[in-house]
């Protein structure tokens, strides 16, 4: 019994009290075999032998951390999100002059997504096969799966750019788009759902650049009415979760940009709080609160029965924070919401693209190792 929360319990379902956002650190035989790859050294049959090693010795190192659930570490993606939506048919990967979104640092190479017809689910999707060799590999034990959320897709392809190019069927009816979408994602989520994901997160930074008071008065003065768009997001998702099976969990992990351990906005939630917290039947949401950037926990106060796991602990270094200052922070969380309402993690992945951030192999496990011990301390 926690003698902080002496009412506080651990789950023994998805969210967890201990609990990752998804991707880690790429080896660097992972690194290289891709390199090789893409020059015509090894085959993609190799490239894959070589993924599965790691990717095995990931979930061992994983389960000896003690995580519940175990993922593959997002270890066969470039990016955390493209990869998976220019898979969807009537989607393309584009080259372009300047990325969408800005990072305080690092850049990496410039492409976006373009929508060039009927938006639908591709039954030979790649991360099926991604899914299928994560669940035999975990034999048994736990797994999560991660893919971006439904809302990227119009993020990046409707609002980030001034002037969207939409093919003829959604030129002119954005309601048939995001009727497409839901559509397609309902298709995906079942089809993981038959290989046997109990526990799917879909990561979103949308809700991050509507937090950002400099990202909603650039989207209004192209025309974008913020919050009807963030509206329509949280239908999107209520859709998908009514039809998917019950004993199915799946969470949002919101942020606000994680390339090479830098970011692209910032904004506390308070101005998406009640349309999300308060309206999106999600399970659960992993947010990012390991800076000033995310803002107070009052907006909690619009949760309902969703699990709250607060990204207290940063991944973008190696630095371990100070364990009460975390505990101090959990316990005014908890002013907003019930303890047993509340999870522990990073605030986000090690690795959102392949490039990875700035912090060791080693001190990614120490990170969380650290935060076992604290939920430990707090739940336990």
């Amino acid at each position: 019994m926690s003698q902080l929360f002496p009412n506080a319990t651990l789950r023994d379902r998805a969210p967890y009290r201990f609990d990752i956002v998804g991707s880690f650190l790429r080896p660097e035989a992972v690194k290289l075999a891709r390199k090789q790859c893409a020059c015509g050294e090894c085959s993609a049959e190799e490239l894959h032998q070589v993924e599965d090693s790691e990717i095995a010795k990931l979930i061992e190192q994983q389960k000896q951390v003690g995580l519940p659930a175990v993922t593959d570490g997002e270890f066969r993606r470039t990016w955390w999100h493209l990869d998976f939506l220019f898979e969807l048919v009537g989607v393309e990967l584009r080259d372009t002059e300047t990325y969408s979104t800005h990072f305080k640092a690092h850049m990496h190479r410039p492409v976006t997504l373009e929508i060039i017809d009927k938006i639908q689910w591709a039954h030979v999707h790649p991360f099926l096969d991604h899914y299928k060799r994560l669940h035999e590999e975990a034999a048994g034990y736990p797994v999560k799966f991660t893919i971006p959320s439904p809302s990227m897709l119009h993020l990046i392809t409707c609002v980030r750019t001034a002037q969207p190019k939409l093919p003829e069927i959604y030129a002119n009816n954005q309601e048939q788009l995001f009727a497409d979408i839901t559509a397609t994602y309902i298709e995906a989520v079942h089809a993981f759902y038959d290989l046997g994901c109990r526990n799917l997160q879909l990561d979103d930074t949308s809700w991050g650049e509507f937090c950002s008071e400099e990202k909603r008065a650039l989207y209004a003065s192209q025309g974008v009415d913020v919050d009807a768009v963030a509206k329509r997001y949280v239908q999107m998702l209520n859709d998908i979760r009514a039809t998917a099976p019950q004993d199915m969990a799946i969470t949002m992990h919101i942020c606000r940009g994680n390339f090479r351990s830098t970011w692209f906005s910032s904004g506390g939630y308070e101005p998406i709080a009640e349309i999300l917290f308060g309206g999106c039947n999600v399970d659960g949401f992993y947010l990012e609160y390991d800076s000033d950037r995310a803002g107070d926990f009052k907006p909690l106060r619009f949760i309902k029965n969703q699990q709250v796991v607060l990204g207290l602990v940063t991944s973008k270094s190696g630095e371990l924070e100070d364990k009460q200052a975390i505990i101090d922070r959990i316990q005014e969380a908890a002013q907003f919401v019930d303890i047993n309402q509340l999870c522990l993690s990073p605030q986000c992945g090690f690795a959102s693209t392949e490039e990875g951030n700035v912090l060791s192999e080693e001190e990614q496990w120490q990170k969380l190792n650290f935060i076992r011990e604290i939920v430990e301390e707090v739940w336990a």
